[in-house]
């Protein structure tokens, strides 16, 4: 796998929701989600991203994905692969796990980002991806990146937009290129590319 993804912007940012951070005796639990009204599943597609010691399963809350148990679905899934790279295992999932989604361990540096990469199959279409949305092409898959900097937070969910089902990896900051490299790879492998289907404006 090469060190940097092949990316091709029709413009777009590069990869790198409204949330509250609720601070326990022993966990720190960062909730990313966008504003119900705006009906975003940004970093909310993650769910509940949950600062976990190492060998224990994460936690995700629920977000609506009405085409989860769909065939599709049901083959990324079984393809994901069990690592993103040498700092990103695969974590098990805290029950009542959601339909289609994984989750990998991150190394993150920094104290306040999330510390699990995680991704969901068969989400609605995120509102905000209308025809004016730039999109970016990473090994083949056409991707639009919503990003939680603006809300001051330390990640960034990316969407497939251009197969059967919508594809939501939530990335923190500072994982690099291989990770959305790699899920583009099993993108490709099992779902057939077609035509992207934007929102209108207005």
């Amino acid at each position: 796998m090469s060190s940097e993804p092949t990316v091709t912007s029709e413009p777009g940012p590069s990869p790198s929701g409204s949330a509250e951070a609720t601070i326990g005796p022993r966990l720190r639990i960062l909730v990313l989600a966008l504003p119900v009204l705006l009906v975003v599943a940004v970093v909310a597609i993650a769910g509940v991203l949950v600062r976990t010691p190492d060998d224990s399963p994460v936690a995700l809350g629920y977000v609506q994905a009405p085409l989860a148990d769909s065939d599709a679905c049901t083959r990324l899934l079984d393809a994901v692969p069990d690592s993103l790279g040498s700092e990103s295992p695969r974590a098990p999932l805290a029950d009542p796990a959601p339909v289609a989604a994984a989750a990998w361990r991150f190394a993150s540096q920094s104290p306040t980002a999330p510390t699990e990469i995680v991704l969901r199959c068969g989400l609605d279409r995120p509102s905000e991806f209308t025809v004016a949305a730039p999109l970016q092409l990473v090994d083949d898959v056409e991707w639009f990146q919503i990003s939680g900097a603006e809300q001051g937070f330390e990640a960034s969910t990316w969407f497939a937009v251009d197969r059967e089902v919508y594809v939501a990896l939530t990335l923190p900051t500072g994982t690099g290129p291989e990770p959305i490299q790699l899920i583009s790879d099993t993108i490709t492998a099992t779902l057939p590319a077609q035509p992207i289907d934007p929102a209108p404006i207005g």
